[in-house]
């Protein structure tokens, strides 16, 4: 990734717009910030969440609260918790979350 043309700054994440996105259950609230071609979120997903869709979007991933559960396509499956992460490349492992009860995300895609 080339990050160019970005000045400094700072994000006040609270008075960034909160988007909705319905999921197959529960709700996605995304704040997101675009950066050049880099987007960065903070993303809440209500308990009970589940994607609606299998994501090809790479992305870099930080759980900051609660509880992620996430598929790939060919059936492993992995839990983050605050303080763990994960990372996938654009068109590489499909894959889609859920939470039972909750969760906060950072995401840089």
């Amino acid at each position: 990734m080339q990050m160019s043309g970005i000045p400094f700054g700072t994000t006040d994440w609270s008075k960034v717009e909160r988007t909705e996105h319905r999921g197959e259950s529960g709700t996605a609230y995304w704040r997101t910030q675009n950066f050049g071609d880099i987007r960065v979120r903070v993303v809440e997903y209500t308990p009970g969440y589940l994607a609606d869709h299998w994501c090809v979007k790479g992305h870099v991933l930080l759980c900051t609260e609660g509880e992620l559960h996430t598929e790939l396509q060919d059936g492993r499956k992995f839990t983050l918790r605050p303080g763990m992460s994960y990372q996938v490349a654009d068109n590489a492992e499909p894959h889609r979350s859920h939470t039972d009860v909750g969760a906060k995300l950072f995401i840089v895609d």
